[in-house]
């Protein structure tokens, strides 16, 4: 069962030692051994019966919740890639002006990939204005 030993270790990596930490993950470990257990008396594998306990037992999060371990929240980076965009298709639109001039300037042809170039900040700003 050295398996399910390892897989609580890893569940409970992230939590800071304390007595509670070490009679939770106990508690954890003997559950998942006693599933183990039940499911190897109706016939499974061991292999198979510990893969199955692992899965029905799931996550942790509860138990971090409890223990008081913060989530890690997750930067709202839409704004600054709006900005990004905006300014990457204003960079590469003036690149297609400044060719469009320098090589062709009888044959106004810039306007035909700015229309592409735009949906990337337009799909942005739609995305920006959803998360907030």
């Amino acid at each position: 069962m050295k398996r399910l030993k390892n897989h609580v270790e890893e569940l409970f990596k992230d939590i800071p030692e304390s007595e509670q930490k070490k009679a939770i993950k106990q508690e954890v470990l003997e559950n998942l051994e006693e599933k183990v257990w039940d499911l190897m008396e109706q016939g499974k594998e061991e292999e198979d019966a510990i893969n199955k306990a692992i899965v029905d037992f799931g996550d942790i999060e509860e138990i971090k919740m409890e223990l008081g371990v913060k989530q890690p929240t997750k930067k709202n980076m839409t704004k600054l890639n709006l900005g990004y965009s905006v300014w990457g298709s204003l960079l590469i639109i003036a690149l297609f002006i400044f060719i469009n001039v320098s090589y062709s300037p009888e044959t106004i042809w810039f306007v035909y990939p700015t229309f592409a170039v735009l949906w990337w900040p337009l799909t942005m700003y739609f995305h920006w204005q959803r998360s907030k």
